[in-house]
């Protein structure tokens, strides 16, 4: 749809002591009461700060989000097969070292030689650290060659994603033959095992492009705000829930083999106009949305996990969330019931210059700054590509947003003691 003007979209935009001895009676009130208040229980990970690394699954897909990560792709520069076994068991030995607890110096270390350990993490948790891999498309064909034998056992439902209207892909942020996600509690521990995960694949792989991603502090439990100020995740698969997680996330037996209890990630780097959204009328903003700003509530209900009512009208015979709105295109009755594990961190990249996306199209220098959008699902066929096709043309909020990367990985099933992440793919 054509954006009207900046102006025009405003109206329609589709004494210190004694202060201190008054309060301090009421302080002590206050803090003498704080300590009778009872502290909710937690899962043992929130407050132990170490996440299991062995496992069926990969950690950091369903696990709790973190406030802090740093996904990284890669490009495959070696042309032996055996390099790659090679690279994933170290990735695996290592990363099963840095998840399991607090970092150490090693006192036996020759001190002639590089360590193994930098000291960038010691003094810190582990924070409940994860580390998920993945493989690319490009992994298994690129440019027509199938460099490690491994095309056969590409599987279906790892395509090439289609192009999407409004996107405005750089291809320094987009795609990568391997990719690695970590995240944490501490944005420190998550730049480190980047950085050190990086140095073993040396002659092996290569960085390709690169986001940092961060989450507020929000309550356990309580659904997320992001930086356009509204609830993000309301409607979200239920991680605990078995059923919903292998109907919905997990591949199951239409494989290949190889990723069995695996899943498929889509990763985007989002753009978001936030000083033009900040200048929006409230209402516009829920109208765009489908939500209220602040319950979370659908428009013309009262509680955030109220269900949506698609068909609910005013008195005018117009329906109370707009068809175009976000909560409409992405919710389950418009999708055929798919729904996708969302598991999103906003970025802010310092400021760029960029070309606004409504009239005069001016040249401005704003916030490079979004959303990392993410998501995991059993079939991208299916889930992000079928959802995200038609929100790509009309939902509203495209006026703000817009996806400038891409990548789509197979992330593989767990590892078990004595094996490495995506073993099953080479043997």
């Amino acid at each position: 749809m054509k954006n009207p003007n900046p102006d025009a979209g405003r109206r329609h935009f589709l004494t210190s002591a004694a202060l201190a001895a008054a309060v301090a009676p009421f302080a002590q009130k206050v803090l003498a009461s704080a300590t009778t208040v009872p502290t909710p229980s937690l899962p043992h990970t929130l407050t132990s700060g170490v996440e299991p690394f062995w496992g069926k699954h990969q950690g950091g897909i369903a696990t709790p989000i973190q406030r802090f990560t740093y996904f990284i792709a890669f490009d495959v520069v070696t042309t032996k097969r055996d390099d790659l076994i090679k690279l994933f068991r170290a990735w695996t030995d290592v990363t099963a070292k840095m998840t399991s607890g607090p970092a150490h110096f090693d006192p036996s270390a020759d001190p002639n030689q590089p360590n193994e350990e930098s000291g960038a993490t010691v003094g810190l948790p582990a924070s409940r650290l994860t580390i998920t891999f993945g493989f690319g498309p490009t992994l298994f064909v690129k440019n027509g060659e199938d460099r490690f034998g491994l095309a056969k056992q590409r599987p279906e439902a790892l395509v090439d994603m289609p192009h999407f209207a409004g996107e405005q892909l750089v291809p320094e942020r987009t795609g990568g033959d391997l990719s690695i996600q970590a995240c944490a509690d501490d944005p420190q521990v998550v730049e480190y095992a980047v950085r050190r995960l990086a140095r073993l694949a040396s002659g092996i792989a290569v960085m390709r492009w690169a986001q940092m991603g961060f989450t507020g502090g929000f309550k356990h439990g309580e659904t997320p705000r992001n930086q356009m100020g509204f609830k993000d995740g309301t409607i979200n698969i239920p991680t605990q829930d078995p059923k919903a997680m292998n109907k919905f996330v997990w591949v199951g037996e239409e494989g290949p083999s190889w990723m069995r209890n695996g899943s498929y990630m889509v990763i985007r780097p989002t753009r978001i106009a936030l000083d033009h959204w900040d200048q929006m009328k409230l209402s516009f903003q829920e109208e765009t949305v489908g939500r209220y700003k602040a319950s979370g509530a659908p428009i013309g209900k009262k509680h955030e996990f109220d269900l949506l009512d698609l068909k609910a009208t005013d008195k005018d015979g117009n329906t109370l969330i707009a068809e175009t709105s976000h909560a409409a295109l992405a919710a389950p009755e418009n999708n055929d019931g798919v729904q996708i594990l969302r598991r999103a961190f906003s970025y802010d990249n310092g400021i760029a210059q960029i070309t606004e996306r409504w009239p005069p199209w001016r040249q401005v220098v704003t916030f490079d700054a979004g959303l990392l959008f993410q998501c995991y699902q059993r079939d991208p066929r299916t889930g992000f590509i079928e959802i995200f096709l038609k929100m790509a043309q009309i939902d509203m909020q495209n006026q703000f947003t817009t996806h400038i990367g891409s990548g789509l990985f197979a992330c593989p099933p767990g590892a078990s003691p004595g094996g490495f992440v995506g073993q099953d793919l080479f043997v």
